[in-house]
């Protein structure tokens, strides 16, 4: 496996499902934990040094190692070696006043590690709540791993977090999964409500795109009250892992900045506390191990959980996943900058990097591109059907984040439109990321905008440059019929920099369909081989951009140049940013654009643009007078 191949890997093999997914495993035997050990059983044994798995790897043969068990599947032999069976006391676990107070029967509340309630009075086996003490990387007792609370153990949990002085709640599970029950909801919407004699108040919900960000104030009798902060990871999927650590990896560096030092343990919750959150517990122990070691212990770490609980990692799947969220950080590190840092990091972008004839933007930028083009994602697109409404045949959308259309009986091929959804800062497929409309795409493209309910249209192109066509006119100055899609251009109203058309849309398949006014506007001064002289025309299609947003309903953004990459993900991949320097006070470009890449092709395809995108980010600072404490 060539360098960088892992990033190729998107780990959703559904034979070793999640068990926070599988509620067939109350009062039976756990699935994935058993059913998958015949699997493993047959897998023959590997003594390659690289299989040595109870030696700490260094961080330097971390990619080596990774490559290796991966291509040769040496994964499952060694998930299988960590003891399952340990033979801790389990009897509080099993008293029948506390049995109706586990989610599972199956996995085990140690009585050594298990978390103590204080006793009500004249109630009996009210000290037991379904959380053991899991140590973290040299910090005895950093967390408490959990189910998801039931209906009936909501109170047990806010006297769980009030005894410990927990300042942060992680949850690692979705409320609701494949129409299933995972965990109850145990905090208010808004407002307050009392859990026992525990009121927790709601203070702010802050929505991003792969988590949620909710601030409580809680308030027992007359104590001071508390700051509890949880961070409820949203994007999960509902079997394997998360097809990226990106995502998981942001999360965690939010989750560690926030909790506060000198407060108790930290909750980590799923819905049985065992497959997921140990997944999230042993990335974290193992990124500080690393930080402090140059080394990682994956195999040792987990087993020492698992003394503290039950079965923590479930599958193989989520074993794997740890490895690859601890390359990601190896390889690439952390690329957040603080905005009163931008000046400085600007500067080493503009300097020379280790490398001969090669600035600090371009070995940057070089790094996105070891992100290797998934070909096997991408068959749809290669139909015979679809091949002549692809503009490039190398840029063409994944299948895993493609925009599909409503199919037309009989139509071969009519769920298709060279288009990919990307991720903005706050909203699952923020944006639509397109190609210039070809002839025989023109009605497919309006089709895309009126189902996706996109109201704004950004074009970053000409209709043709350098004698070439890079896209179609696919408007008229009249009332035209595209397919169904009736378009009307009510108004065009020339701009510095940009040109706003307002057309009126509806849908003629639709009786009495209600017309839409869509925005589109149509950037002119991007010249054909470079970028912009300056970013202030981008700014301000941006700031105008939001506005229409705001008032249609923040519906997915299409943004098209001619490919669909290029000017495209330079103009999402600065509107993500400066959402998150708005938000935050943080720029991250970097991952930013990673993370495009990992659901189209070639976003920001050229360093050239990759530098616009910094500089444009230094443009909207400079703004303000003083942004050392810019938030």
């Amino acid at each position: 496996m060539a360098s960088g191949d892992y990033n190729n890997i998107n780990g959703n093999d559904t034979e070793n499902a999640d068990n926070d997914n599988n509620e067939a495993l109350v009062n039976a035997d756990n699935d994935d934990m058993d059913n998958n050990d015949a699997v493993y059983d047959n897998v023959p044994a590997d003594t390659s040094p690289l299989t040595d798995f109870t030696t700490p790897i260094s961080r330097n043969q971390l990619e080596e190692v990774y490559n290796h068990r991966h291509s040769n599947q040496v994964f499952r032999e060694e998930f299988q070696s960590i003891s399952k069976e340990v033979s801790n006391p389990s009897d509080e676990h099993t008293r029948p006043e506390n049995e109706k107070k586990n989610r599972f029967t199956n996995v085990f509340t140690y009585d050594h590690s298990r978390v103590v309630l204080t006793t009500l009075e004249d109630q009996p086996g009210t000290d037991y709540i379904n959380a053991n003490y899991i140590d973290g990387y040299n910090h005895p007792k950093k967390f408490i791993a959990g189910q998801g609370p039931l209906p009936t153990t909501t109170n047990d949990f806010w006297r769980m977090v009030w005894e410990q002085d927990t300042a942060t709640i992680v949850m690692v599970t979705n409320l609701m999964e494949k129409n299933t029950a995972k965990c109850a909801q145990y905090w208010p919407n808004k407002d307050s409500m009392d859990f026992g004699n525990i009121r927790v108040t709601s203070e702010e919900t802050t929505t991003l795109v792969d988590y949620i960000i909710r601030t409580f104030t809680i308030n027992k009798d007359e104590s001071p009250s508390r700051t509890v902060t949880q961070f409820h990871f949203t994007s999960w999927p509902d079997f394997g892992v998360p097809q990226s650590p990106l995502g998981m990896m942001k999360f965690i560096r939010r989750v560690k900045t926030g909790n506060p030092p000198g407060r108790g343990p930290i909750v980590v919750h799923c819905s049985a506390g065992v497959g997921r959150t140990g997944t999230f517990i042993a990335i974290e122990a193992m990124q500080e191990m690393m930080a402090a070691e140059g080394r990682v212990d994956v195999h040792g770490f987990i087993g020492q959980m698992r003394h503290n609980r039950h079965s923590m990692v479930q599958t193989v799947d989520q074993y794997e996943f740890i490895y690859r969220a601890l390359l990601e950080q190896h390889l690439y590190g952390d690329t957040e900058v603080e905005v009163a840092n931008i000046h400085r990091h600007m500067h080493k972008l503009m300097a020379p990097s280790a490398q001969p004839n090669e600035l600090g933007y371009e070995a940057e930028f070089k790094k996105l591109t070891r992100i290797p083009i998934d070909q096997n994602n991408m068959r749809t697109a290669n139909k015979q059907e679809n091949k002549s409404k692809n503009r490039e045949i190398s840029i063409v959308p994944y299948d895993t984040s493609r925009v599909f259309l409503p199919t037309i009986t009989s139509v071969s091929g009519s769920d298709y439109i060279n288009a990919s959804f990307i991720d903005g800062y706050r909203q699952k497929d923020g944006f639509i990321a397109t190609q210039g409309p070809l002839s025989n795409t023109v009605a497919d493209f309006w089709r895309m905008v009126w189902h996706w309910e996109s109201y704004s249209v950004v074009m970053l192109t000409e209709l043709e440059e350098n004698g070439r066509e890079k896209s179609v006119k696919y408007w008229s100055d009249n009332r035209l019929k595209y397919g169904s899609i009736s378009v009307e251009m009510t108004d065009s109203k020339e701009n510095p920099g940009y040109t706003l058309r307002t057309f009126n849309v509806s849908n003629t398949d639709i009786q009495e369909s209600p017309q839409r006014e869509i925005h589109h506007y149509h950037f002119h001064d991007w010249s054909t081989n470079d970028v912009p002289q300056n970013a202030s025309g981008i700014l301000d299609v941006i700031g105008q951009l939001q506005k229409h947003q705001m008032k249609t309903g923040n519906g997915p953004i299409t943004v098209h140049c001619s490919n669909g990459a290029g000017r495209t993900g330079a103009f999402i991949a600065i509107n993500t940013v400066l959402e998150r320097v708005k938000a935050e006070g943080i720029c991250d470009l970097f991952q930013t654009v990673k993370s495009m890449r990992y659901s189209r092709p070639h976003m920001v395809q050229t360093a050239e643009q990759y530098l616009f995108c910094y500089k444009a980010v230094m443009e909207y600072l400079d703004s303000f007078d003083d942004y050392a404490n810019f938030q």
